[in-house]
């Protein structure tokens, strides 16, 4: 929000120096981004006219003008503005002015004319980046007079950084209101005389959507004159203010804008094809919008119509079809009330942000709309001319903005704060800021003014008075606690735990949103069970992950598609499903694509496959102290279904590990295999806790078994019943080779094993590790039917 500081002191007359309306604004928490004068640096600038012109003898570009300047003998300056003609009242640098860069005015000869001074166009003054022609002045400018004190240009625009709960100081009037309680100096509203209603026509209105449009105020304004000039007065306000100046019509909707906070429209009156109709978009309904564009709308969008469809959307924009121009003649105005909630988001679904857009989402005074039109009114007729017919207003109270009191207890104001602050001296901060304050017995009962949509309960008092008392008087004091280190089991893992040793594998870690593209979403579980964000930040981050592998292959493509071909990545967090409460789990992930290893000599080559992943799993959970983890095939969606399988402990599913399905990686335009691990956090953060043993004296004995099964038998469980089998003298068991052809009967497989046997106590006899032996043969052939090969 830009202002212009002469403007505000109009409004609230302090004698303080800007640099301390700044600190102070600030820190009653409108923070101040910049502070810039509205001219640049000038001297000896003053208004002149043009008395005559004559076409230079040697320049047909050039024009040698006598300019009167208030002195005894007009000057005689030479310039090459298309504009420059007799009676045109203009800037006129003298002889020894200086102008913005340091630029000096001397006596000079152009073409071999004497020149003495030079006309001025805005952009040599820093007025504005208009540099086609001289500035004109208005005809009534008086002569030689200072152009910074005719235009009052020692002024500053202060741009105030707005957080979103604070609509009501979008506006001079809401900026003013809190000048006066900050400084104590008696708040000046403008007045103005009620323009009386001279026409007869008055125009129809009919609320439909009264939900989002509680309160709709219209009038018809005839026999304008919209091809005047907007007062210079007027067309500075908005220029010091960010805003240019069109014509008489827009520019005083825009001022209203400014001044009172009151967003407004103008509609040509004789483009209006019936009465105005406030409506909700109907199916496949489009308009075209005063800048040229044409947008489908969204049955949720609110519309102002006629009977021949949309003439403008609602609060955002004005239609192309009903727009004001050099041509209108009679205009109707509106003004009104659209609930935030009926507009959040409405301008940014079309890529849009307008002024109105920005204030109504926030919250305008729902109390104003009448105000504004009468003030809009007054001076459309005051600038451009014309008769006002009567206002029409729609008004449904019962849809209007909830306005409960609101208590403050002296206490509770006393205890947050620290300090009592008198009685009389809150009541008056409250009542500044437009509440109204009743005093009771334990504190203050408030009324919540209109133009406040941020204040509901007893805590926002308390901030409104900490911040307008000062939060530099508040008191500091030494926090003092009892600080006891929390009892940590041993058996818990922190994520820092997790993520140090996978980055110690080589893995990088990631930290991606919590929400992720519905399509990348729907390649990897069912959409239905994902949670979809009502007001999402854009299209492609509109679900809530219901896994952290969609964000992980997001990340994996962008790093493909940049030509990092090795990716090895991993990420911690939640992840999200609808239902009741919106459940989260928390999740580890891993991603593996690309060389196994860096391209270097002694390095393997090859790519990754899918024991690579397995293996990374397996190190995670060793390291973690889960050394009986087992591995199911299985079935993901997205997922390759023969390289896809569980993780289970204690029988339980706590992840799978997988390949991406070769049709996904397609749909997903994914030039490598990309493999990817999902576990369950909590289970990673219940480890077993080590258990010590000394190491044997005695020799470990290494037996070798091949045995042929049928194909279908898992290795693991072969493993799992020969170290059964052996029972406590079993150290380890793993295989080594697995071989199915020639020897081999179809249908079945060779599995060779290897076999660590060892005893804590002894040194083991032949006959021991032949005993041991033969029960795990007879455990495989009663169990799995295995015949030694």
């Amino acid at each position: 929000m830009k202002i212009s500081e002469q403007w505000l002191k109009e409004w609230v007359p302090h004698t303080l120096a800007t640099e301390d309306l700044a600190h102070q604004i600030t820190m009653a928490g409108l923070e101040v981004d910049a502070i810039e004068p509205v001219a640049g640096a000038f001297s000896s600038v003053v208004v002149g006219e043009i008395v005559d012109a004559q076409q230079h003898p040697d320049a047909d570009k050039l024009r040698v003008c006598k300019v009167n300047v208030g002195e005894a003998e007009p000057l005689q300056i030479v310039c090459g503005a298309p504009n420059a003609r007799v009676g045109l009242k203009a800037p006129v640098a003298l002889v020894g002015a200086v102008l913005p860069g340091d630029f000096k005015i001397r006596k000079s000869k152009l073409r071999g004319v004497e020149s003495f001074g030079m006309l001025c166009a805005e952009a040599e003054l820093e007025l504005s980046e208009a540099s086609d022609g001289l500035m004109e002045l208005p005809e009534d400018a008086p002569v030689g007079t200072d152009l910074r004190d005719y235009l009052g240009l020692d002024d500053n625009s202060i741009e105030i950084g707005l957080t979103p709960n604070r609509a009501d100081c979008l506006s001079v009037r809401g900026i003013a209101r809190e000048v006066s309680v900050l400084t104590g100096v008696e708040l000046q509203e403008p007045t103005w005389a009620s323009v009386s209603t001279e026409a007869s026509t008055q125009i129809g209105v009919d609320v439909v959507a009264t939900e989002a449009c509680p309160v709709y105020a219209a009038r018809v304004i005839e026999g304008v004159d919209n091809t005047l000039e907007s007062p210079l007065w007027l067309q500075e306000r908005l220029r010091r203010c960010g805003l240019r100046s069109k014509d008489p019509l827009v520019d005083v909707t825009n001022f209203v804008m400014l001044e009172l906070g009151q967003p407004m429209h103008a509609f040509d009156a004789d483009k209006l094809n019936g009465p105005i109709v406030v409506r909700m978009a109907q199916p496949q309904e489009s308009m075209m919008l005063l800048d040229g564009k044409e947008i489908s709308l969204p049955e949720d969008a609110l519309l102002i119509t006629d009977q021949a469809g949309p003439i403008a959307f609602a609060g955002v924009m004005g239609g192309q079809r009903s727009a004001v121009s050099s041509e209108t003649r009679a205009v109707v105005l509106e003004s009104a009330f659209f609930t935030p909630r009926a507009l959040a988001g409405q301008a940014r679904k079309q890529g849009m942000h307008t002024d109105a857009s920005h204030r109504y989402e926030r919250g305008v005074d729902f109390e104003l709309a009448e105000l504004a039109l009468d003030r809009a009114t007054q001076l459309i007729v005051e600038i451009a001319g014309g008769h006002a017919g009567p206002v029409t207003m729609v008004r449904s109270q019962s849809d209007l903005p909830d306005r409960s009191d609101v208590s403050l207890s002296q206490a509770s104001l006393s205890r947050a704060l620290g300090l009592e602050i008198p009685k009389a001296e809150v009541s008056h901060i409250l009542s500044g800021l437009g509440f109204g304050v009743n005093e009771t017995s334990d504190g203050w009962s408030c009324s919540v003014p209109s133009w406040r949509f941020d204040i509901s309960i007893e805590a926002d008092l308390v901030e409104e008075v900490a911040r307008v008392y000062g939060y530099n008087k508040l008191p500091v004091s030494k926090i003092v606690a009892s600080l006891e280190m929390p009892v940590r089991p041993e058996k818990a893992v922190s994520p820092s735990r997790i993520r140090r040793y996978l980055a110690s594998r080589d893995l990088r870690e990631v930290i991606t949103y919590s929400f992720v593209d519905p399509k990348l979403a729907a390649q990897f579980a069912d959409i239905k069970q994902c949670v979809t964000l009502k007001n999402p930040i854009s299209e492609d981050l509109s679900v809530m992950r219901p896994s952290l592998v969609p964000s992980l292959v997001a990340t994996a493509i962008t790093n493909i598609n940049r030509q990092q071909s090795r990716v090895r990545i991993f990420e911690q967090g939640l992840t999200f499903t609808a239902g009741e409460g919106y459940p989260q789990k928390a999740k580890v992930a891993i991603l593996l694509s690309g060389k196994a290893e860096l391209e270097r000599m002694g390095n393997r080559s090859g790519n990754i496959d899918f024991y690579d992943l397995k293996g990374e799993v397996e190190a995670l959970l060793n390291q973690l102290g889960i050394r009986h983890a087992t591995y199911l095939p299985a079935e993901h969606q997205g997922l390759h279904p023969g390289q896809t399988a569980d993780v289970l402990v204690d029988g339980a599913i706590v992840g799978y590990v997988g390949k991406i399905h070769p049709q996904t990686q397609k749909i997903l335009g994914l030039s490598q295999a990309v493999y990817v691990a999902e576990l369950d956090r909590d289970v990673l953060s219940n480890a077993d806790i080590a258990q010590f043993a000394s190491v044997s004296k005695f020799p470990e004995v290494r037996r070798d078994l091949a045995v042929v099964v049928d194909a279908a038998v898992k290795v693991g469980d072969l493993t799992a019943s020969a170290k059964a089998a052996l029972g406590m003298l079993g150290k380890e068991v793993f295989v080594f080779d697995i071989y199915q052809g020639q020897g081999v009967p179809e249908g079945q497989k060779s599995v060779a094993m290897g076999l660590t046997l060892g005893d804590q106590s002894r040194t083991l006899s032949d006959s021991d590790v032949n005993d041991a032996m033969a029960q795990v043969v007879e455990s495989l052939k009663e169990t799995y039917q295995a015949e030694l090969r």
